[in-house]
């Protein structure tokens, strides 16, 4: 079992190519970051190519945060706002070698913002096939996001079948679905052909996976028996210095093998 970084968590007090670096020196086998856009792509891709880390996925832009905004690619009206933030991930992701970018639905809900949303993902998928870029979306829990658009599996789903690009793919934060919708291996299994990224922390306070509800020992077993073969993104809040959170990670460095 192998995992990735988030470095929106992981040494976030960092410059990000010290962070990539860092990432390295812990033993992890790849990056990936929500809003890496105040970096330079040439300084980013630099310290990429001096760890060897692939870059896995960012995050399209949030919106203005002071009224609130956490992605715009569902919210009626500000489609023109919504394709800007959209080329402006996949450039960057082009330029870092990124493999993914999550478009951000957004608080919205109705009819007027799944049209808008879907309408959006047809201009991303289309954008960023030729590019080889997946395009991500993910169910984010209500208790983090009140009137976030994607809140269950499910949903994201169908919004998935609808769309029916091939480089369309489910982000599964086993800590949002452990928060919404229970076991996460139950889930996994279920889901597996349409995941494109998966991210965890513990249940219900987004800490290292070795705390909380969820067993992740167990969750990591079950997600690799199934065949999964990519990083793990470790997205969770390291509860003071990083290094000292790692623990976790021990028993699985000494089968890291390079991709």
């Amino acid at each position: 079992m192998r995992f990735s970084a988030n470095l929106g968590f992981l040494w976030a007090n960092r410059p990000l190519p010290d962070a990539v670096h860092a990432a390295k020196a812990a033993g992890f086998s790849a990056v990936e970051c929500h809003w890496p856009y105040d970096t330079p792509a040439a300084t980013l891709r630099s310290a990429l190519t001096e760890t060897g880390l692939p870059f896995l996925s960012l995050n399209t832009r949030r919106g203005t945060l002071a009224r609130g905004e956490f992605g715009l690619a569902a919210v009626p009206f500000r489609q023109t706002e919504a394709q800007e933030s959209i080329q402006e991930a996949i450039d960057y992701a082009d330029k870092v070698g990124a493999r993914a970018v999550h478009v951000m639905a957004g608080k919205a809900r109705g009819s007027v913002a799944r049209k808008t949303f879907l309408d959006n993902l047809d201009f991303a998928t289309a954008m960023a096939e030729p590019l080889g870029i997946t395009i991500l979306i993910e169910p984010i829990n209500r208790h983090d996001a009140p009137g976030y658009f994607l809140e269950t599996t499910g949903q994201a789903l169908q919004v998935i079948d609808e769309v029916a690009a091939p480089n369309l793919r489910l982000m599964f934060d086993c800590y949002h679905i452990g928060r919404t919708e229970g076991d996460p291996t139950t889930r996994f299994a279920a889901l597996q052909s349409v995941i494109g990224h998966v991210q965890f922390a513990s249940v219900p306070d987004r800490g290292p996976p070795d705390r909380g509800d969820v067993d992740y020992a167990t969750v990591f077993a079950a997600i690799a028996a199934l065949g999964w073969n990519t990083p793990l993104g470790a997205e969770y809040n390291p509860v003071g210095p990083t290094g000292d959170s790692l623990g976790w990670m021990t028993p699985y460095l000494q089968s890291v093998s390079p991709d």
